[in-house]
């Protein structure tokens, strides 16, 4: 009898040791796709060229997710054909010819769609194309594309072929795949904006030749920097109203301004101004516009933002800097957060008519030392309640006796905007420091934005 207890004791031990094993193994896996995708995020920060972007993320999965090939296809958003940006694989260069139409094959269907397929038999897949196969002679014998996303928009596909050894896709991978895909979106929209400065550098260094030239590059330039703002307002059945405009006292300056959803309950807003003006102000309002839009996400508050920028921009120790405000307003409760570098003070106009200064805890500017770190400060938008921001342009413009606007005559202005949609507000502030200027010629940059709670 003894010998049959401790039979089944030994059974029960080995089935627990068993189950410990697998349930090791399983952590292991984890872990280890856990610490790609941290890879991954640390290294979107360490260039910001598309394609060796691509070549980092890809390279970094497919050490937990072996496969014979693997590529990205990115719609092109004039004829909505999948062209090949990246083909890893034997294959690669002469798949990198070939376009396909939309909804053409697995990977025009995600693109369409912007759900994942995984396809472990393409011989009995009717959805399956054998194009691209016949023109490279790959053969495919199993597929995984997932889509890449950006704010819900599909700009392409992330595919890989041939899961090596006998195994199949299976919703682990695809889970993982898609994990790899997010950051793509982000590496997609960070190039592309770096890709605008870059050729904005460019176009801009070719002007100081002659002056004819310059002058002709200068209103380029005006062009250029405007398409970094803004090009349209939100509709009438947005929970709010917000509006911004810039007006540079040259062909191009150093204000600035960016508002965007992050996703269906926060919105995100900002307000600057370069220390210089002209052409290095551009640039340095282009690039700090790249890096605000680039790095902002869910989750992370407007100080966290303003210190991880300032990181970057002080890091290469440039002769200019930039006094800033930005916020995150959501949209279901009114709550607003928002964080400071050496700005000029905001106001609230409360629905009643009541003016409030917003005391933020004061930061450095942008750029004016590195290690700099920016804290958040927290108000609530009460229906038909207003946020103004604005740069010095307002409250230090002269008129002919050499006396500034000020502060106390922009309160006195708002004291007179109960009722104003936001466009009104502008317009009529912009009128106002006009009439008070008297003709003077404006001197320095002007920008402001407005957000009204509906």
């Amino acid at each position: 009898m003894s010998g049959q207890w401790e039979g089944l004791v030994l059974a029960l031990l080995g089935g627990i040791a068993l189950g410990m094993g697998s349930m090791y193994i399983i952590l292991g896996q984890r872990i280890r796709r856990t610490k790609v995708l941290f890879d991954i995020s640390m290294q979107l920060n360490s260039t910001l060229k598309r394609r060796e972007q691509m070549e980092l993320i890809m390279n970094t999965a497919k050490r937990v997710l072996p496969v014979e090939a693997a590529s990205v296809l990115l719609v092109d958003p004039e004829t909505d054909e999948l062209f090949f940006e990246l083909a890893q694989g034997d294959k690669g260069a002469e798949v990198r010819e070939i376009r396909l139409k939309a909804g053409e094959g697995i990977a025009g269907l995600v693109a369409k769609s912007g759900q994942s397929i995984i396809v472990n038999d393409t011989v009995s897949d009717p959805r399956w194309s054998n194009r691209v196969a016949e023109h490279t002679g790959f053969h495919t014998r199993n597929l995984l594309t997932v889509p890449i996303l950006n704010r819900q928009r599909v700009e392409g596909v992330l595919q890989v072929i041939n899961k090596k050894g006998t195994g199949a896709f299976t919703k682990r991978d695809r889970l993982l795949l898609e994990n790899v895909a997010q950051p793509m979106a982000v590496a997609l929209e960070n190039a592309r904006l770096y890709a605008q400065v870059e050729e904005s550098l460019e176009a801009l260094k070719r002007t100081t030749a002659i002056k004819e030239r310059l002058e002709s590059e200068l209103q380029i330039a005006g062009t250029i920097q405007m398409s970094f703002l803004p090009r349209t307002m939100p509709s009438a059945y947005e929970p709010y109203d917000v509006c911004a405009l810039l007006k540079s006292a040259k062909e191009v300056g150093g204000d600035f301004y960016n508002f965007f959803k992050i996703d269906d309950d926060h919105l995100f807003f900002t307000l600057g101004d370069v220390s210089d003006k002209g052409i290095p102000a551009a640039l340095f309002m282009a690039v700090t516009l790249t890096l605000l839009k680039g790095k902002m996400g869910p989750g992370l508050s407007p100080g966290q933002l303003l210190t991880m920028v300032n990181d970057e921009l002080a890091r290469d120790n440039p002769p200019v800097f930039a006094t800033i405000v930005c916020g995150v307003f959501t949209c279901s409760t009114g709550e607003v957060v928002m964080s400071e570098g050496g700005h000029c003070t905001p106001y609230v106009v409360r629905a009643d008519g009541r003016i409030e200064p917003i005391k933020l805890k004061k930061s450095l500017p942008l750029a004016a030392m590195e290690d700099a770190v920016y804290h958040d400060g927290y108000l609530t938008l009460e229906h038909g309640d207003r946020l103004l921001l604005y740069t010095d342009g307002i409250t230090e413009a002269e008129n002919a006796a050499q006396e500034q606007y000020s502060p106390d005559r922009l309160h006195q202005f708002l004291e007179m905007t109960p009722g104003m949609s936001s466009a009104e507000i502008i317009d009529a502030l912009l009128m106002h420091v006009f009439m008070f200027a008297d003709g003077a010629p404006q001197s320095d940059d002007i920008a402001v934005l407005t957000l009204l709670r509906r």
